[in-house]
């Protein structure tokens, strides 16, 4: 923005002069390379729009006849359900590995590293087949004491728990990443807050559990919420289980019967699509909620404060000159 300069009222003039300076005419910039990157832009988005609309391979008919259709409905969902349960399992699971890995306790700390390096350095496809395989590494789950008295029988190939083993591969994989951001955020908090709680006398939990992680929770967010829409996409390889009810299992069952596999994938890809904006939306107020107090910008409500206490301030000012 370029400023032009008062041309009129004297040079110099000091604070008793009574004449006013003229007015500050501001006039801003040209960007004339913005225009053009737009329209280049509104171009070609309206080009392949177009080419979208009038091919009839994308199948638009078969789009708008299985969009609402009700087995894509269940589809997303158990998708939903898949992505809140295991992401449940994996928040709490995670919290307490990262905790393990930051424990004094040599034991705890080696034990949080070993699950770390096996869920993270193996892929979650592979976990996941694992996990479709478990009834046929053990067939039958015995709880007791060992050798002894046995509790309770379990017999693992009479159940169908396609979905219980598809939530707990999910939630076993991402809690090693979750441990990972847990533990980023605990370390991201001055070592002077856990030494003030120290020296109130808390101990090494309840620091963690009352000083360390509800400040940790600024940093903890982000990532977290990444990894929430992260794992509703991680959820379409739940096939490998198998477990095929979710949202692309569905689209994928449909498109093997009337085989149009393209408008099911526009179908699936829309309510990925939908359901991750909702999951952004909510994200960002989590972000602002736990991010007060760490910005300086103040809020519309915050200088709206600020001024009425300063109108309270100058009229207290103005009475105490009358008064004298």
């Amino acid at each position: 923005m370029t400023v032009t300069a008062p041309t009129t009222g004297p040079i110099g003039a000091g604070p008793d002069d009574s004449s006013e300076p003229a007015p500050i005419k501001a006039v801003p910039l040209r960007h004339p390379g913005q225009w053009i990157a737009a329209a280049i832009v509104l171009i070609l988005v309206f080009l392949f729009v177009w080419g979208a609309a009038t091919n009839r391979a994308y199948g638009w008919g078969t789009y708008a006849k299985y969009l609402f259709d009700t087995r894509i409905l269940e589809g997303v969902g158990y998708t939903l359900a898949l992505t809140v349960l295991a992401m449940v399992i994996a928040v709490v699971l995670g919290v307490l590995l990262a905790i393990m890995r930051l424990s004094p306790n040599v034991v705890l700390r080696s034990v949080s590293w070993v699950y770390l390096w096996i869920f993270r350095g193996t892929p979650v496809y592979v976990q996941l087949v694992f996990w479709g395989l478990f009834p046929s590494l053990y067939k039958q789950i015995d709880l007791g004491i060992p050798f002894t008295v046995q509790f309770a029988h379990l017999d693992i190939q009479s159940l169908n728990a396609a979905f219980t083993f598809a939530m707990i591969g999910l939630a076993l994989n991402e809690s090693a990443y979750m441990a990972e951001i847990v533990r980023a955020g605990i370390s991201s908090v001055g070592e002077g807050q856990t030494e003030a709680s120290v020296a109130l006398g808390m101990s090494w939990t309840q620091t963690m559990r009352r000083t360390v992680l509800p400040q940790a929770m600024r940093v903890i967010i982000p990532p977290t919420g990444n990894e929430v829409i992260s794992m509703l996409k991680t959820t379409s390889l739940v096939t490998a289980v198998p477990f095929s009810l979710e949202l692309y299992g569905v689209a994928h069952d449909i498109s093997g019967v009337n085989f149009q596999p393209i408008p099911l994938l526009l179908v699936a890809s829309t309510w990925y699509l939908a359901v991750t904006s909702v999951l952004m939306v909510g994200q960002f107020y989590l972000e602002r909620y736990y991010s007060r107090g760490a910005s300086r910008q103040l809020t519309g409500r915050q200088l709206k404060a600020m001024a009425a206490a300063q109108n309270t301030v100058l009229a207290v000012d103005e009475e105490s000159d009358e008064r004298r």
